[in-house]
């Protein structure tokens, strides 16, 4: 029996946004969400997904757009899967997500609350990012126009982003618009001068090629980070072209190396070589100077995460008298933000090389209050480290996209602080968790703040106090 067709839908009216950076339609009183449409938009959609309560299409043919839309400004809109909001102007942008907000915390959380504080939006839409992955490959995405002409294209080497949903397939990327120069400039200089070398790029099915990857990190303090990944280990190919890198772009002020011969992309656990220039780079914000290592996690938009833990501070309220225990504190940013503001802060992370980066950051700024230790959280706060360090006053979290373990909010409702400060890049999970402290706390103050314009994502910041 062959496998059922899908339908085709006509003339769906687009009515609001969706979560993941979708928006949804009704047809015969199932919900359809659809990629890269505005509320107000009328199209025919074709299904590629049934579930039980809801479908998922793709567009065909517009009948009427929305009053909404602007025009894309990147020619790979719609293709590299970034940037999925282009077409909706930014004022449009930070209003779904401040909606979007509110929307969790009330549905899902349970809160009481009819406001929030306005968004705080980025006064810099592109070129925000200070660090981008780049991923060689040597099946380029191909375009429809490309597929429909019927030529044979032999050469398909690429460096650019995913296509969504697809490990091993890369679309090439000509100019984007979230790092500032000259993080185009190098990509298109590596690239050209792979291709006039001869150079391999990688077969992500295969495993073969000499080039994986690219990483590009710059600071508001104007320094450049730039590390090639190289699957196979050629030295006289990886010479050539690490030389010709730091002889084109001599404001580089740290070059580096890693040949990754592992089966996934990720650099945590490799060997990273110096070519030229020193290990790091570093960022300022403020009066604080961050060491920033090829490994180092920071936040990827430096000017919003000034922002974030500006804002971060004023709802925590500290004073000289306080205990602070900063919650998945990573590089210990936010900790090292706010010690000078209490008597002391501890913060806990999962990941070693993250904690030694954190107190080598405290030594850089003279910080001698903060404490940081490793290991999985829901090990480590326990009631032991409670009587050993000492009850906070405030708790400052900010979990990864999938929120705080059941463990830890128990230990959060012993610990009993007066306060918490909860961050997050996932409002969704973050009301699951405020729902389940909510017998001992409520929502008082609830702040976005916009660190990727032109995507669905939103950083949020809630007070909860002590009932």
């Amino acid at each position: 029996m062959g496998k059922r067709k899908l339908p085709r839908i006509d003339n769906l009216v687009i009515t609001d946004m969706a979560s993941e950076g979708k928006s949804l339609g009704k047809h015969e009183g199932k919900v359809i969400f659809v990629p890269l449409t505005a509320p107000g938009d009328v199209l025919d959609v074709q299904v590629i997904r049934k579930r039980k309560k809801y479908l998922e299409a793709v567009p065909i043919a517009y009948k009427q757009k929305s009053m909404l839309r602007t025009e894309p400004f990147c020619q790979h809109f719609g293709v590299c899967g970034g940037c999925k909001w282009q077409h909706l102007p930014y004022a449009e942008q930070l209003k779904f997500k401040e909606q979007q907000v509110l929307d969790h915390l009330v549905r899902i959380g349970k809160c009481d609350i009819s406001r929030t504080d306005p968004i705080i939006g980025a006064d810099e839409n592109t070129y925000y990012r200070n660090k981008l992955e780049f991923t060689f490959s040597d099946s380029r995405w191909l375009s429809d126009e490309e597929i429909n002409s019927g030529k044979e294209f032999q050469d398909r080497r690429a460096l650019g982003f995913h296509v969504p949903g697809m490990f091993d397939r890369i679309v090439d990327i000509d100019k984007c618009y979230l790092q500032s120069d000259p993080s185009n400039e190098i990509r298109n200089e590596i690239k050209s001068f792979a291709y006039q070398n001869g150079y391999t790029f990688f077969n992500h099915k295969e495993q073969t090629g000499l080039l994986r990857n690219l990483i590009i990190r710059n600071t508001g303090t104007g320094q450049l980070m730039v590390i090639v990944v190289f699957y196979e280990d050629l030295p006289a190919q990886r010479e050539k072209l690490m030389q010709f890198i730091a002889s084109r772009f001599s404001q580089i002020n740290s070059l580096l190396y890693i040949i990754n011969q592992k089966a996934n992309d990720t650099i945590p656990d490799q060997d990273v070589h110096i070519f030229k220039g020193a290990d790091c780079i570093y960022e300022q914000l403020e009066e604080l100077t961050f060491k920033i290592g090829p490994k180092s996690f920071f936040q990827t938009n430096s000017r919003q995460a000034l922002q974030l833990y500006s804002k971060t501070l004023e709802l925590a309220d500290l004073s000289q008298n306080d205990t602070v225990y900063d919650l998945y504190t990573g590089t210990g940013s936010i900790a090292l933000f706010m010690a000078r503001h209490c008597k002391k802060i501890i913060g806990i992370e999962y990941v070693p090389e993250a904690i030694d980066d954190a107190r080598e950051n405290a030594e850089i700024n003279s910080i001698a209050n903060a404490s940081f230790f490793s290991g999985d959280m829901k090990e480590v706060l326990n009631n032991e480290f409670l009587n050993a360090h000492g009850k906070p006053q405030v708790i400052i979290t900010d979990p990864p996209r999938a929120g705080m373990h059941k463990d830890v909010l128990e230990v959060i409702k012993v610990a009993s602080p007066d306060r918490i400060v909860y961050v997050s890049c996932n409002s969704a999970t973050q009301a699951r968790d405020i729902e389940l402290l909510s017998e001992m706390y409520e929502v008082t103050r609830v702040q976005p703040v916009d660190m990727f314009p032109h995507t669905h994502h939103v950083e949020n910041i809630v007070l909860l106090k002590k009932r």
